[in-house]
């Protein structure tokens, strides 16, 4: 593999026009803005439906699209819209207030819906085809339905009749909701519409896109609620094995996730479907996939449902026949595997065994005697990723003896840049690990209230950071060019990637 250069920065955090980073063209200036930067990977978060929480790792669904994300402005060119309608919302903030971006654009989606109705031989064939292959879409569109008339409340508080409809569909008469199932079809359709021309153009550009797929899906989730025989939850929705961490230093409780657990011993008799389904759906748009907690294909902790953490063990994981799954499911697609932490040493064995790449964070041991040490190996190495702190505001953080060593320890390697985190994305940059990604706050050198996540926090401002305009950061990026090309890292990249999108 060619050495390589990434950006990390979510999709929600790209400037626009109505108040958060979407599917539009701004996004496609961003791509444009990433690749002539010579960057070959733009690493966004997951795009999948949030909750109350807005965390892209805790959603409603692995398959549905948060609306949220569709452009209105590209409705307007499907003549959905009026484009003389259309406003915009919060323009030239940086932070995402995500109830009042949904306030702002479900009217248009509403009114878009209309004229969809109207205009629906136009649009028939494209969106019955995505019906046909969306197989979730069904499921996911009672789902919201539901939802919507329990006030967003979790599946498993619903009276009985919905709460097992997907045992029993012939339990509610669904006639009279037709119109808002279909809405919420509607919404899919647009959304994939979207990504998919997005990502085409970053194809046309030379730039992968990298996803994120987390290994657990969420509780209250379309998933779980319309698939449960494939999780540890009783037929009535009770979790019975709930996902988690044994103890360890930073965590002496251990965790709790508030996840079921898979039934492995099920799963592994239907070939994996679950998984398979999951992959193949993230292959439709990215041209990496990043599985989060991946050690847990090795050993995962499993905690009886209502005990605490510490009442959990380590379980043995499925291995290689679900890897051997993804990989199929894939359908060429690189797979990287989220395995930060102390997993036991049968982890990247697993891992090297079927040549996926893992992680390696810089921040984790930004000391001068960890430095000293080799990268890790097989790893795509970041400065940081979206649970840490910016360069510069950890190198704040830090008392004056640890930064005149640390300053020390790159000069003596020749890197006499002002800034700290020049210094550390040129040291990055030069590295020996094939594939490098940096944070757009690494790049620009942003301190605090940028970062995007405080782990194990329910600070307000996660998942809500935005970059104002485009009127600095693309100078930014465009510093680090001749640094990728002096590092080996500038190859173009088109011809190797192969294409998940048929647009």
């Amino acid at each position: 593999m060619k050495k390589r250069a990434g950006v990390l920065c979510p999709l929600f955090s790209v400037p626009a026009n109505q108040g958060i980073g979407d599917l539009g063209q701004k996004t496609i200036r961003m791509i444009d803005a990433v690749a002539a930067a010579g960057f070959s990977i733009w690493q966004i978060l997951p795009l999948k439906m949030t909750g109350m929480t807005h965390s892209p790792y805790q959603t409603l669904s692995s398959f549905a699209g948060d609306p949220i994300y569709i452009n209105i402005d590209r409705l307007a060119e499907m003549g959905l819209l009026t484009q003389s309608s259309i406003v915009n919302c919060n323009k030239f903030k940086d932070y995402v207030s995500y109830d009042e971006v949904r306030q702002f654009k479900e009217p248009y989606f509403r009114r878009a819906f209309r004229n969809f109705k109207k205009r629906y031989e136009e649009f028939r064939k494209e969106f019955e085809e995505f019906e046909e292959e969306a197989f979730w879409l069904e499921d996911w569109a009672v789902y919201s339905l539901f939802k919507g008339m329990y006030d967003l409340r979790a599946w498993t508080e619903w009276e009985e009749e919905y709460r097992d409809w997907p045992l029993d569909p012939t339990n509610i008469e669904l006639d009279d909701y037709q119109d808002e199932i279909l809405y919420h079809k509607f919404l899919q359709w647009l959304f994939d519409r979207q990504l998919r021309e997005v990502a085409a153009h970053a194809r046309e550009k030379g730039l992968a896109l990298m996803g994120d797929i987390q290994f657990y899906p969420a509780y209250d989730s379309a998933d779980i609620w319309a698939d449960r025989d494939q999780y540890m939850v009783e037929p009535d929705g009770r979790m019975i094995y709930e996902a988690g961490l044994a103890p360890d230093e930073e965590h002496p409780e251990g965790q709790k996730w508030g996840m079921p657990t898979y039934d492995f011993a099920k799963q592994k008799k239907n070939g994996f479907r679950v998984w398979r389904q999951r992959i193949a759906w993230m292959a439709r748009y990215f041209d990496i996939i990043r599985i989060g907690h991946f050690r847990a294909m090795d050993t995962y902790w499993r905690i009886p449902a209502g005990k605490p953490a510490r009442d959990g063990k380590w379980i043995l994981g499925p291995r290689g026949p679900l890897m051997e799954a993804i990989l199929e499911s894939a359908d060429g697609r690189e797979i990287v595997a989220e395995d930060l932490g102390m997993p036991r040493p049968e982890v990247a064995e697993l891992r090297d065994s079927y040549n996926v790449q893992g992680m390696d964070v810089l921040q984790y041991r930004m000391d001068t005697k960890a430095l000293k040490k080799p990268d890790k190996p097989n790893s795509f190495l970041y400065t940081g990723n979206h649970d840490n702190a910016t360069l510069e505001e950890q190198y704040s953080g830090f008392d004056q003896n640890r930064r005149i060593g640390l300053r020390r320890f790159f000069k003596k390697r020749g890197y006499n840049l002002r800034a700290f985190h020049d210094m550390v994305c040129k040291y990055v940059l030069d590295s020996e690990a094939e594939t490098v990604i940096l944070p757009i706050q690494d790049i620009c050198g942003y301190k605090g209230k940028t970062r995007v996540n405080v782990p194990g926090s329910d600070d307000p401002e996660n998942w809500t950071w935005k970059l104002k305009d485009f009127k600095t950061f693309p100078q930014d990026l465009m510093k680090m060019k001749p640094w990728i090309e002096e590092s080996g890292r500038s190859e173009e990249h088109t011809s190797e990637l192969q294409s998940p999108c048929n647009i």
